[in-house]
C-alpha cells in the first residue's frame, strides 16, 4: 500500500482559494456581476465564439446543465446571445454580444493580477515544471478513454 499523499487535497484547496481570491478581485474591479465560472465561459468565447454548447462545455470543463444556467445569466446581462445554426436549426450557437467588450479588458487585467499573485516567488522554470506536472495529472485522470474530457465535471 502506498503512503497517503496530500496532492488531491492540496489541489482542491488551491482551487477553492483561487476561486475566492479571483471573485474578490473581480468585485474590486467593478465586475461583481461576473463570477469566476462565468468569466471562464467568456474567456473561452473570446478565443472564438459562434460555437455550440457542447463545444463550450468541452472548452470550459463545465457540465452542460451548469453551463445552461450560467448562459441564461450572461444572456440576461447582454454579454452573450444564442442563435440557431444556419446549417442545422436544432443546434444553438453561442455568440458574444457587443457589450462583452466593456468588461473584456478589465477581466483580462484581473486575470493577469491573479496570475502574478498565484505565481509570486516562482521562477519561470518552476512555473513551467509545475504546469507540466499538472498537465500530467490531468492526462492520468482522463485515462485512455478520455473520460474526464468527454464528461466535464
Amino acid at each position: 500500500m502506498k503512503s497517503l499523499s496530500e496532492g488531491g487535497i492540496l489541489i482542491s484547496q488551491v482551487h477553492q482559494l483561487a476561486g475566492r481570491v479571483f471573485a474578490r478581485k473581480l468585485r474590486e474591479h467593478g465586475l461583481e456581476a461576473i463570477n469566476p465560472a462565468q468569466g471562464r465561459i467568456l474567456f473561452a468565447l473570446w478565443k472564438g465564439d459562434g460555437i455550440p454548447i457542447s463545444e463550450l462545455a468541452s472548452r470550459t470543463k463545465l457540465q452542460k446543465s451548469t453551463l445552461t444556467s450560467m448562459l441564461d445569466r450572461l444572456e440576461q446581462d447582454k454579454l452573450i446571445t444564442r442563435n440557431p445554426s444556419e446549417k442545422d436549426r436544432r443546434v444553438i450557437l453561442i455568440f458574444l454580444a457587443r457589450d462583452h467588450e466593456i468588461i473584456r479588458d478589465l477581466f483580462l487585467q484581473v486575470s493577469c493580477e491573479m496570475i502574478d499573485e498565484f505565481y509570486a516567488g516562482f521562477s519561470p522554470d518552476e512555473i513551467m515544471e509545475f504546469e507540466e506536472k499538472l498537465r500530467r495529472i490531468i492526462r492520468n485522470l482522463q485515462g485512455e478513454d478520455g473520460f474526464a474530457e468527454n464528461n466535464p465535471a
